[in-house]
């Protein structure tokens, strides 16, 4: 699917009049339902003053991960390193926390406000290999976006 089609409707659920759980969820949702390899999608932000990251919105298996300290897996790295993480291959990452024995690749990008990072999206594939550049480009736009209703 053409990357400008999925902005659009990205567009389209953050102008809607629904409250930021629901858009979250929204998002959750039309992305695991529009991209083939992505199987879990979910929201982590800040939990509070501490130094971890507490699960939010997500579609796909639940999870146990529901609290991440700060440097441990893939979204702990990057709440640390304020950097994009594609790991195209999970079983080569020393300091991964696996979602299920199905997830071969995962991606995660930060989501900044006023400049301080405040959470990720997180992408979770069974296809390993699969990230590309423009799922970076779009993940970032879904980022950015979300930061305007947080």
């Amino acid at each position: 699917m053409e990357i400008t089609v999925l902005q659009n409707y990205i567009d389209t659920i953050i102008a809607s009049k629904q409250t930021k759980e629901e858009k979250l969820q929204a998002i959750c949702n039309y992305l695991e339902s529009k991209i083939s390899y992505y199987d879990w999608v979910g929201f982590y932000f800040k939990n509070g003053d501490k130094n971890e990251l507490k699960l939010a919105q997500f579609t796909g298996e639940p999870t146990e991960h529901t609290i991440i300290p700060f440097g441990k897996g893939i979204c702990g790295q990057v709440a640390v390193s304020n950097k994009n993480f594609v790991v195209q291959d999970v079983t080569e990452q020393d300091n991964y926390i696996s979602c299920g024995w199905k997830v071969k690749s995962e991606i995660v990008i930060p989501i900044f406000v006023d400049g301080e990072n405040i959470g990720q999206i997180d992408i979770d594939s069974h296809t390993a290999n699969t990230f590309t550049k423009d799922d970076e480009i779009l993940l970032e736009y879904v980022c950015n976006k979300v930061a305007t209703i947080l």
